[in-house]
C-alpha cells in the first residue's frame, strides 16, 4: 500500500511543502512574518459603524436572554 503525503502552500511565500511544524507556514521565517504584518496592521477588517439605535436594541436583547436563562 501507497503512503499518502500531504502539501501544503505556504500563504506567504507560496512554496509547497509538506513538513507541519510551522503549519499554515512553511518556516517559522514566514510565520514571523505573518506576524509582523498583524503587528503593524497590515491586515485589515471592514467594520461598519453601528449607531445608538441598533446598541440600544443589541443591549435590550442580551437583557432579554440573561433573564431568560434565570
Amino acid at each position: 500500500m501507497t503512503e499518502v503525503v500531504k502539501t501544503h502552500c505556504c500563504p506567504i511565500c507560496k512554496k509547497i511543502f509538506t513538513d507541519t511544524k510551522y503549519r499554515p507556514f512553511c518556516s517559522k521565517r514566514c510565520a514571523d512574518i505573518d506576524l509582523g504584518n498583524w503587528f503593524n496592521e497590515s491586515y485589515r477588517f471592514e467594520a461598519e459603524e453601528v449607531d445608538e439605535q441598533d446598541l440600544e436594541e443589541l443591549a435590550k436583547a442580551v437583557e432579554q436572554k440573561t433573564e431568560e436563562k434565570d
